[in-house]
């Protein structure tokens, strides 16, 4: 800290030996700092507050129904963006800014220019912004701040507008793209179901119930062929190689059974087998087994009274001939009927076996078929869902377009117009005067600093002994008398005369500038 002290002194010592050109120094800048302050151009800030009320009784009201966008955060954004180039070059066209203007080097400068001098303050989250502009002009301040007014009121309507109009146009082309792919996957799934109607249908029925079904009617229609067969092999004994019997006129059990009715004997017959199947598993008394004897009866006694009754048809003189008897004619018809109900069945045997191979072969498919089927129908519902919500959302778009031209986006209220400043807001002299008196004080300590480092002393023994690094035996001392006193006494009575001259005129301008705004 003692180096420190002693270095400082050594430094104040050289300046003090060059204290009148540190002045000088100081008498040159300090009447020019203040004649600059002095003739600095004044300059007039108009302004504007304005006040965006962003609250709508309709906006709880269409909750849910209509898109309402963050409005204050768009008049935030909006109040941040506004002093844009495009719009300072609308503003110098609004105000009459560049009527001098000739070259396109003055242009960019009057941009650049009104650009340094557009402010917008926010007043707290109250949406209340203040608009300010600073000219020479008063009057061009004036029209320059009511341009930027109307330049921000008109932004914050037709941005929201264009917004609005650029949203739902693109809704709508993109409805238009999905109507497309909905008619390009409806086609689709037409095409596919008209390939694969025999294995999808038409009315959504299961692929493995149609066959379960086929095989079923299959097994019915080879039981109903094998009766069929029965009944027409049983006919065909009874007239190949065996005589016709002629019935007598009360035919016992034992006659009765040569007797052959084809449609009840198949049938006696299939009862006979079933009740030896049912013999085998049941005992007598079992329900099924009374059930089976009785049809047997019952059929049996039918047989009895269809050969009665073929009885009565027979001619009365009871002729042998063979071609007359009538039972003879009656197995005969009998036989071709069953020829042709076996000829049926066999068709629809055969029909049936071919819808079963050709159900059999498509199940071999019917994974890849079930894959793209459900490939198409995932591919529409997608389509489907985005298109219903781009037309849920396009209604809401135009119900909130016809909300925004009701009750509007926001209220601008203008609170205090822009007004003609009669005082001028910068430069502040009073400040500047000041500042500029004490940067010649500091000018003129920097050269005399500067100098006595171009021009350096020894001020005592100890900074000869530090710089030439030898020892000093001793040193002469002047002896001042009354006469180099009296002189040093003056010098400095004119030194600090001149220097309070100095602060003197710089407190004097300041004080007549105080005046004269006090004035």
């Amino acid at each position: 800290m003692e180096d420190i002290l002693r270095q400082l002194s050594v430094i104040l010592r050289g300046m003090w030996l060059y204290r009148w050109w540190g002045l000088a120094a100081a008498w040159i800048v300090g009447p020019i700092a203040a004649a600059t302050v002095y003739l600095l151009p004044d300059r007039y800030e108009s302004s504007a507050r304005v006040y965006v009320d962003t609250q709508s009784i309709l906006k709880p009201l269409m909750s849910g129904l209509a898109v309402q966008p963050n409005v204050d955060q768009q008049i935030n954004i909006l109040s941040r963006t506004l002093i844009s180039r495009p719009n300072v070059e609308k503003l110098i066209r609004m105000a009459d800014l560049d009527l001098t203007v000739k070259t396109k080097e003055e242009r960019e400068v009057l941009i650049a220019g009104v650009t340094k001098a557009l402010e917008i303050r926010v007043a707290g989250r109250d949406n209340l912004y203040t608009l300010a502009y600073t000219d020479t002009d008063a009057e061009r301040a004036k029209r320059v701040v009511q341009s930027l007014v109307s330049m921000f009121v008109e932004s914050g309507l037709g941005d929201k507008r264009k917004d609005s109009d650029t949203a739902r146009k693109f809704i709508e082309e993109q409805i238009k793209s999905y109507e497309q792919k909905l008619e390009e996957a409806e086609n689709r799934l037409k095409e596919f179901k008209l390939r694969n109607l025999a294995t999808v249908g038409s009315g959504g029925r299961d692929y493995f119930a149609k066959m379960t079904d086929a095989s079923e009617q299959l097994g019915q229609a080879r039981l109903a062929l094998r009766e069929a067969e029965n009944a027409r092999d049983t006919l065909k004994r009874q007239l190949v190689g065996e005589e016709p019997v002629l019935l007598p006129d009360n035919p016992s059990s034992a006659v009765l059974s040569t007797v052959s009715v084809p449609e009840l004997d198949g049938r006696i017959e299939t009862q006979k087998k079933s009740l030896d199947g049912l013999l085998q598993r049941f005992t007598e008394q079992h329900p099924d087994v009374v059930g089976a004897r009785k049809m047997i009866a019952q059929l049996e006694a039918q047989k009895v009274q269809e050969i009665q009754a073929r009885k009565k048809v027979a001619p009365a003189s009871g002729g042998t001939s063979l071609g007359s008897n009538p039972v003879f004619q009656q197995l005969k018809m009998s036989l071709a009927e069953a020829e042709a109900s076996v000829a049926s069945l066999k068709a629809r045997v055969t029909e049936y076996e071919s819808r079963v191979q050709t159900l059999n072969a498509a199940s071999r498919m019917l994974p890849q078929i079930e894959a793209e089927f459900a490939q198409l129908n995932r591919d529409y519902d997608v389509n489907k869902r985005n298109y219903d919500q781009l037309v849920s959302r396009r209604e809401s778009a135009s119900m909130a377009v016809e909300m925004g031209a009701t009750s509007g986006v926001a209220d601008f209220r203008l609170i205090d117009p822009p007004t003609v400043p009669s005082k001028p807001a910068a430069p502040n002299r009073l400040l500047l005067m000041p500042a500029a008196g004490l940067a010649a004080l500091l000018m003129g300590a920097v050269i005399s600093f500067l100098t006595s480092q171009v021009r350096p002393t020894f001020s005592d023994m100890n900074v000869l002994r530090e710089v030439t690094g030898l020892a000093v035996l001793g040193s002469v001392s002047l002896l001042s008398d009354q006469d180099r006193m009296r002189s040093i006494r003056r010098g400095k009575i004119a030194f600090l005369g001149c220097l309070g001259a100095l602060i003197g005129l710089f407190g004097a301008m300041t004080v007549w500038l105080m005046l004269a705004r006090m004035a």
